[in-house]
């Protein structure tokens, strides 16, 4: 009678090399979907991307200023619908916040703004609104010119500061669907055709 062979743990030559060739599958697999994945990032920062290509705040006596500047293109879904005159809404928000050991952070300020930008079918310019006042401009590069930037934005009182405490600001720039026509909103839904938001958090001192 011939005795079992000692099992040693280490696989036998067959079953080495079924390990090693599921191992350069995985591999493969894995090779193939970094790519994918590196090629569609850029698609995905495209689609629904918006960016700050600078961001500042200002504290002194006089209060809390910031200046900014968002750099975006417009996703297609919304493209199409402002070609068709329908009015797109964009919407700058910040918060300004106190650090608080005890609880939860208290905002000490907030301020938001508004535009309003349309497409004029009859005189192929675009009309933005902002603040109660509108402006036409020959080219939609000029309409979202005026909506890009913020210079000395004031979004808090000196009063509503506290010396020596810990504040920082958390920061929005969107373009708003909640703003549109109800019907609009519904078929829109999440679609990242229309999806486009940059956040910041920063704090001063």
């Amino acid at each position: 009678m011939r005795s079992a062979a000692p099992m040693t743990g280490r696989p036998r030559p067959r079953a080495a090399r079924r390990v090693r060739g599921v191992a350069a599958g995985f591999a493969s697999a894995a090779g193939l979907m970094l790519c994918w994945i590196a090629l569609l990032l850029p698609l995905a920062a495209r689609a629904g991307g918006a960016e700050l290509s600078s961001f500042e705040i200002l504290s002194n006596d006089e209060g809390v200023t910031i200046n900014y500047t968002a750099d975006f293109e417009l996703p297609r879904g919304a493209e199409e619908a402002l070609n068709k005159a329908v009015p797109l809404y964009f919407v700058a928000e910040v918060e300004v916040f106190r650090d608080r050991w005890y609880w939860r952070d208290k905002r000490v300020a907030s301020a938001l703004r508004v535009w309003r930008i349309v497409f004029q079918p009859l005189t192929f310019t675009y009309r933005v609104t902002f603040g109660g006042l509108s402006q036409s401009y020959a080219t939609r590069a000029e309409a979202f010119a005026a909506m890009r930037r913020g210079v000395d934005w004031k979004i808090a009182d000196p009063s509503q500061i506290e010396e020596g405490g810990r504040h920082y600001v958390e920061f929005s720039f969107r373009l708003d669907t909640s703003l549109l026509p109800r019907p609009m909103q519904i078929g829109i839904g999440n679609a990242p055709d229309w999806a486009l938001s940059v956040e910041r958090f920063q704090r001063f001192d």
